[in-house]
């Protein structure tokens, strides 16, 4: 463990963010890393103090530290602002939406032993927020989806270096080039040219649909898959779903020079402030910072703790285990004691 202190961006966020974050900042600390949390406001919050749902201060310090711990914030449907998050992978270019999707003891799913990596492209395609009304009367609007030659190679080669690095023995390239044969395949085609750089990985290739059917019929025939950003989008909750859904999904935004984690799924006001939600995914967000920093033996206890509690079902929340149905607090205490058991 390095006897240095990490300066970090924290973003409670809205609804149920701060009390989730909050839990994780203790089990973080828990292991004996020192953090300097540097906590800023975005979203609904910031909106009331500034004006604006990502204001310049939350700009400025993740520009100084680099990394960022973030909570669930909120996005309005169909109007209002633009989503905060789609703005923060823009703004440090988070080119990398890593979604791991493993199964945990204790929850009951409808397969075992799934272990899923998605990568997902993060700042192309229809995300780009190029869009819309094409008409005065707003009876039709457009959405332009760009795919780039650059922002395809950079999110495949870090699939395969992952997959790499990592043992993996299996990437999985997913695109619909058979309709969409411009943007998807350009994508496809310089993932099958990058995969031959990478000859002890095997490769193979699945249109959007197809994947869909397979990873919910068989999903142990996957194991790394890399997509572009609305199909990485829905990929990366399905893969989710396999494993238990959202409340145990943790989420990394990488780019080059900054790298934000975060529970991905939503702020959920309808129980904001009961002290009821699940924290699992704000935590296991915050191992995969610690992975990130280097911190990996620290980053495996957390993880280890989490699925000793949620194994053990007694100390989760209602969510995990209906009889146990302890606060969010108490789900983080019992985390972070296994923590310091080790």
């Amino acid at each position: 463990m390095t006897s240095q202190t990490y300066d970090i961006t924290l973003l409670p966020g809205d609804g149920i963010g701060p009390s989730i974050t909050s839990a994780t900042t203790r089990v973080l600390e828990a292991t004996g890393i020192r953090f300097y949390w540097d906590t800023q406001i975005a979203g609904l919050e910031a909106i009331e103090k500034y004006k604006d749902p990502l204001p310049q201060p939350v700009l400025d310090s993740l520009t100084r530290t680099k990394v960022a711990l973030k909570g669930p914030l909120t996005t309005p449907v169909g109007k209002g602002f633009r989503s905060v998050n789609v703005a923060l992978r823009k703004e440090f270019d988070l080119f990398i939406n890593l979604r791991p999707a493993k199964s945990m003891e204790g929850v009951k799913t409808r397969f075992d032993n799934v272990d899923l990596i998605v990568f997902r492209e993060n700042t192309e395609e229809f995300y780009a927020g190029i869009e819309h009304y094409i008409d005065a009367q707003k009876s039709a609007a457009e959405t332009i989806g760009v795919v780039t030659k650059s922002g395809s190679e950079r999110i495949l080669r870090a699939a395969y270096e992952y997959a790499q690095k990592h043992g993996r023995k299996k990437v999985t390239i997913v695109h619909k080039a058979n309709i969409m044969k411009y943007t998807g395949g350009l994508f496809l085609d310089i993932g099958r040219e990058m995969a031959k750089s990478y000859p002890d990985i095997e490769t193979n290739d699945r249109i959007i649909d197809n994947m869909a059917m397979q990873l919910v019929m068989n999903p142990w025939q996957f194991d790394v898959i890399v997509t572009t950003n609305l199909f990485g989008d829905i990929l990366s909750d399905l893969c989710s779903g396999l494993v238990g859904g959202l409340g145990l999904a943790p989420g990394a935004n990488i780019g080059t020079n900054a790298a934000l984690f975060e529970a991905v799924h939503g702020s959920a006001p309808d129980i904001a402030g009961k002290n009821i939600a699940n924290p699992s995914a704000m935590i296991l967000a915050g191992a995969m910072m610690l992975d990130h920093l280097g911190e990996t033996t620290a980053a495996e206890r957390v993880r280890k703790a989490v699925g000793n509690v949620v194994r053990d079902g007694k100390k989760v929340t209602k969510d995990l285990n209906a009889q146990a149905g302890v606060t969010t607090d108490e789900m983080a205490q019992a985390i972070l004691g296994e923590v310091l058991i080790g």
